[in-house]
């Protein structure tokens, strides 16, 4: 046998328990650790994907969230202006009743005043005329007199 023979077969019978040995102990942990490192990935870009979609129905129950909050908002400042509307209206009210109040007390007095003043005018008319009846009667009947005694009287009221 050829030397070069012997060397390509101890070659070649190396190479195949080389093959043996790699297929054997190498390749299926190999293979089980990629396919391991295929799943890992497989479950991360899932797990990123869900991640996304609770990002996204989070957004959403935000937005949504901030559109309650605002139409809530929305409800309380217009119930304090109706509010306000209302106490405003309310103070409106007492003070034209106060104002009317007030208005009626005046009135009052000022009607007892002029009562007063008539009785005092009717006090005083009567007295001169008590005063003026007196003098007529104390001078003698004359009408020139009583003329002049009428004119001093109307003078005098």
């Amino acid at each position: 046998m050829n030397p070069s023979l012997m060397t390509f077969l101890g070659q070649m019978l190396s190479f195949g328990i080389l093959i043996w040995f790699t297929v054997k102990f190498i390749w299926p942990p190999l293979t089980k650790a990629i396919e391991d490192r295929q799943h890992k990935i497989a479950e991360g870009l899932a797990a990123a994907d869900n991640a996304q979609k609770n990002l996204a129905d989070a957004q959403d129950k935000v937005n949504e969230e901030l559109k309650a909050a605002r139409v809530k908002a929305n409800e309380i400042i217009d119930q304090a202006h109706q509010r306000a509307n209302q106490i405003v209206d309310a103070a409106k009210a007492e003070a034209i009743e106060e104002g009317n109040r007030q208005k009626a007390l005046i009135e009052a007095d000022i009607a007892a005043s002029a009562n007063r003043a008539r009785e005092d005018l009717r006090k005083q008319v009567s007295s001169l005329a008590v005063s003026g009846a007196e003098k007529l009667l104390r001078r003698e009947i004359d009408p020139a007199a009583h003329k002049a005694l009428l004119d001093e009287l109307a003078a005098e009221i």
